[in-house]
C-alpha cells in the first residue's frame, strides 16, 4: 500500500487502529447487517489512494457519525464508533 509523504507514520498508525475497529464491528454478531456495511464502506475509504489524509478521515467520520445516532446499534458498538471518531478527528492536512 504505497502512500505519499503525507500519510505520516501517526496517520498510518490512526488508520490501521481504525480498520481493526471496523473489521472488529463487521465481526460482530450482534451488530445490525446495516451498521456493517457502512463498516465495509469505511473500510474501503480508508484504503484509498486518491486524496489526502485528512479527506479520507473526514470521509469515514461523515460515514460513521450518522451510525451513533441509529437507535438499533448496540451500546459498546456506539462506543467503538466514539473511538473512532476521536481517532480520526486529530487527522488534518
Amino acid at each position: 500500500m504505497p502512500r505519499g509523504p503525507e500519510f505520516t507514520e501517526e496517520i498510518l498508525d490512526a488508520f490501521s487502529k481504525v480498520d481493526y475497529l471496523l473489521n472488529g464491528m463487521i465481526n460482530d454478531r450482534g451488530v445490525p447487517r446495516n451498521i456493517k456495511r457502512v463498516a465495509l464502506k469505511g473500510i474501503e475509504e480508508l484504503k484509498r489512494e486518491d486524496d489526502s489524509p485528512a479527506v479520507l478521515a473526514s470521509s469515514v467520520m461523515y460515514m460513521i457519525t450518522d451510525l451513533s445516532q441509529d437507535a438499533n446499534i448496540p451500546f459498546h458498538s456506539r462506543t467503538t464508533i466514539y473511538r473512532i471518531i476521536s481517532l480520526l478527528e486529530n487527522i488534518k492536512d
